[in-house]
Parts: C-alpha cells; structure tokens; sequence
C-alpha cells in the first residue's frame, strides 16, 4: 500500500527526468489531476492527457526539454503525511528567491504560491518545483 501517492508522483517524474524520457504515467486521483493542472499552467510539463478506465485511471504526462534540458531543476515534498506543513497567505515561501513555485492545497483548491498570494488564501504546503 502507498503511504504518501503525491511523493509517489513527483518520484516517477523526477527518474523520468534523469532517463530523460518523454512521456512518464501516474495512476489518477483528484489531487494529482489538480498538481499535474498547476504543473501544465506553470510551464513545468508540456502537456497531460488524463484516461479513464474501470480502476482509478491514469495520468498520461508529456514532459518538456528544451535543448534537452527539463525546466524542472528539482522537485520536491515539502508537506508529508508524517509532517504536515501549513502556511497563511503571508507565510507562503519565495522558492528559489521567486525562480521556482510552491503548490499548496487551499480552501479554494490546488494552486500555485503566485495564485495564493494574489486570493489572499493559505494552506498546506504540498510541494516546491524549481
């Protein structure tokens, strides 16, 4: 059994990364689809096509290089099951002095810090990508 499915995804991105191959899948769930949304918006990925089927479905990542470089430095779990990580609207981190995105979870839904900041909205702290 998974312990914790969002360390899970950000492990398969990241060993795709380092294989350097194109397209990486994820078994689906709500908070994921709302991760891999944020990741699109932000420019992270390239692109994501999500597939239903008679389980949980899958998430189908098409990932972005560009002269064979990710722009996905590091990525990384800031908010565990174990520890949990939560922060108000003012609190909410600048990753890498502003070169990276933080993802939280908030009232209002998955969102990037930028999007958090601007609602006035804090939340737990799922992730950093730079």
């Amino acid at each position: 059994m998974l312990t914790d499915p969002i360390a899970d995804m950000l492990t398969r991105i990241r060993n795709a990364m380092k294989a350097v191959h194109r397209h990486v899948e994820i078994p689906a769930s709500q908070i994921k689809k709302e991760i891999t949304k944020v990741l699109f918006e932000e420019g992270y990925i390239g692109n994501y096509k999500i597939t239903e089927d008679k389980k949980q479905g899958k998430i189908l990542i098409t990932l972005k290089y560009i002269n064979n470089e990710s722009p996905i430095h590091d990525i990384k779990r800031v908010s565990k099951p174990s520890r949990r990580i939560y922060v108000n609207h003012e609190e909410i981190p600048l990753v890498k002095r502003g070169f990276g995105i933080a993802v939280l979870s908030t009232s209002k839904g998955i969102m990037s810090d930028g999007e958090a900041r601007k609602q006035h909205v804090g939340g737990e702290l799922l992730l950093e990508i730079w």
